[in-house]
């Protein structure tokens, strides 16, 4: 109960305080008797000046006279230069101006300092009384920050409900076992900005170490791939920090980490190209996950040629499979359809992709990931839709005909083989390669054993 405290507080401070504490008036009336007798003095200091100038106009017959102040002169009497011939012996010269002079009294100096030395006055007096309150505060800090947790929670779980129910959401069951399904699952935030002539299409997933550790997601291009990979992730969050899901159905084992890979961007500054930040993240990945954890990968492979991405995409994919100390369950978006093919040969892997309907020669995306994979990117239809000129999109499937016609895959290979750095010639006896055991190295060590073996056998390499 912390009614004692902030009735402390509502007696202290004003209903509406200025934002700056430095101005003062703050402090509520009541609190200090001196500082209520120094605000009344402030207060009646205008009627005074009024006063004052009336008293000065009639006594010396000069109607245009009045009384102002500027923070360099303070308080002054500034008479016109036609009543100058009027200005009395006591009048005190303080400033010259084109059309005027200004002046002060004995009188009025003794006021400004009254006034001033009672503002400065009654700011330290509210700047202690602040103290004083604050230091009254820290004594109840342990039962304010007691409740703080209490209605903290309050809010959290409320916030939870409201979304829950407004968004019709579904309870997660939280399972012991290494499983990820859903059924109906929604991107939370994307549901939130589509038009309200449209709906979210739901889709289902179902992740397990046994028969569906990992999933290879096809399909074109603007079809949802990326979606519904970023919904998996937040589903799997939002399970795990105890918020219902949106989904009709949910059972979600525990969770470890979540890894993703997604996006591409270049570190410049660094002198680090798209794909070496795409591999040093890939291998951050392979060297930390464990059984427990959730893989997300979007298009491995894309900043070089195509089929060194296949082949990096390909080997990732198997390395996650067949590593005993990894076999993390993995969705595994790509563009490189003869994954699909590899995903048949690996035991626990899986295709699925996104159903389109294709109707004179345009296509229809329907945002469903169904069962099985598919051959096509459909990567002109989507130039074609942002507008490409029609000459570059004749030429383009052209091209794309001439690419894709039998046997033309291995012209393209031959042409395109790439320089083997490890030819015969190159190859030197290392024989402390055989005692490594890259397993168990960090990358620091592995860096440093590499440093030692090429200062060694420089010459003959």
């Amino acid at each position: 109960n912390l009614e004692s405290l902030y009735k402390l507080i509502e007696k202290s401070i004003q209903l509406d305080p200025p934002i700056n504490i430095k101005k003062g008036n703050f402090i509520a009336s009541g609190v200090s008797s001196e500082l209520d007798e120094l605000r009344k003095i402030s207060k009646s200091g205008n009627d005074w000046l009024v006063d004052y100038q009336i008293e000065q106009q009639k006594k010396y017959e000069i109607g245009s006279l009045k009384i102002g102040f500027n923070r360099v002169f303070g308080y002054y009497i500034e008479v016109t230069n036609t009543h100058k011939d009027k200005v009395p012996k006591e009048y005190i010269r303080k400033q010259t101006l084109t059309n005027a002079e200004r002046y002060f009294t004995i009188k009025l100096k003794e006021y400004e300092e009254t006034i001033l030395s009672s503002e400065v006055k009654m700011i330290e007096i509210e700047e202690k009384l602040f103290n004083d309150l604050n230091k009254k505060i820290i004594n109840y800090i342990d039962k304010i920050q007691h409740n703080a947790n209490i209605i903290a929670k309050f809010d959290i779980a409320c916030s939870f409900a409201e979304l829950s129910r407004n968004k019709n959401y579904c309870k997660p069951i939280i399972s012991k076992k290494n499983i990820f399904k859903v059924k109906d699952s929604r991107h939370p935030v994307v549901e939130e900005l589509l038009p309200s002539t449209e709906s979210f299409i739901g889709n289902d997933i179902e992740l397990n170490s046994s028969s569906k550790q990992i999933a290879i997601i096809t399909g074109p291009n603007m079809a949802g791939k990326s979606t519904f990979l970023r919904q998996i992730g937040l589903i799997t969050i939002l399970a795990h920090i105890g918020s219902y899901i949106p989904a009709s159905y949910g059972e979600i084992g525990i969770v470890d980490k979540i890894f993703t890979r997604v996006g591409a961007s270049d570190n410049l500054s660094g002198g680090e190209s798209t794909f070496f930040v795409e591999m040093t993240e890939a291998a951050n990945i392979l060297n930390n996950a464990t059984s427990k954890s959730l893989i997300i990968l979007d298009e491995i492979g894309r900043g070089t040629s195509t089929f060194d991405g296949l082949s990096i995409a390909w080997s990732i994919t198997e390395y996650i499979h067949e590593a005993k100390n990894l076999r993390a369950k993995t969705l595994f978006a790509t563009h490189y359809h003869e994954l699909v093919e590899l995903a048949e040969k690996l035991k626990r892997a899986f295709n699925l992709s996104v159903a389109i309907k294709e109707h004179n020669e345009k296509i229809i995306y329907l945002k469903k990931i169904v069962i099985g994979g598919t051959s096509k990117s459909y990567g002109i239809h989507v130039a074609k839709m942002a507008g490409l000129p029609k000459e570059i999109i004749y030429r383009a499937n052209q091209k794309l005909k001439e690419l894709t016609r039998p046997n033309k895959e291995n012209e393209i290979v031959k042409n395109m083989s790439q320089v083997d750095l490890f030819q015969e010639k190159n190859k030197v006896n290392i024989p402390e390669l055989e005692d490594i055991n890259i397993d168990n190295l960090t990358p620091i060590q592995a860096l440093k054993i590499l440093d030692d073996l090429v200062k060694k056998y420089r010459d003959e390499l």
